[in-house]
């Protein structure tokens, strides 16, 4: 089966209502209006960490650097009706970088209370995994949609230490 590799990286802080998570709004391509992690493609001789911080930079302005990135995990997405769309997605977190997010033509920034993530407004999926990648493990996990693309027809995951 074919992957096409990904990365998803979340900026995480302190706040006075808990921790809360930096993600976008999607205003084109694959998930446009849904809530998603900052992230997308690993570009030929790119390593993950390298377009995990490429791709926050591309859609929100925030510079990351790699020995600032905490390895989170690695969801496979399995896409039976259409396996073009098949990911293999690193996940990162970050507690440091420099700048302030702004809106990219891709993605509108917004920070959330980890507690309270709007999964209603995101792919059905993050749900299953999202919350365990934000705490202190890593979560390994495959994921498998209906044919609609959009529900899940299976999760399997499980956490380590990282």
């Amino acid at each position: 089966m074919k992957f096409t590799p990904v990365t998803l990286c979340f900026l995480l802080r302190d706040a006075e209502s808990g921790t809360e998570v930096l993600l976008g709004m999607k205003r084109t391509g694959f998930g446009v209006g849904k809530i998603v992690g900052l992230g997308g493609h690993v570009e030929p001789g790119e390593s993950h960490a390298e377009a995990a911080c490429r791709e926050v930079f591309e859609e929100s302005g925030i510079v990351v650097e790699e020995h600032d990135l905490r390895v989170a995990g690695l969801i496979e997405f399995i896409f039976p009706a259409r396996p073009e769309w098949n990911m293999s997605t690193s996940l990162f977190t970050a507690r440091r970088w420099t700048g302030d997010p702004v809106e990219s033509h891709e993605i509108i920034p917004e920070w959330f209370q980890v507690a309270a993530l709007p999964l209603e407004r995101m792919w059905q999926d993050a749900g299953h995994w999202l919350p365990l990648a934000l705490g202190d493990g890593a979560v390994d996990a495959v994921i498998t949609l209906n044919d609609d693309n959009e529900t899940v027809a299976s999760a399997e995951y499980s956490l380590r230490d990282v």
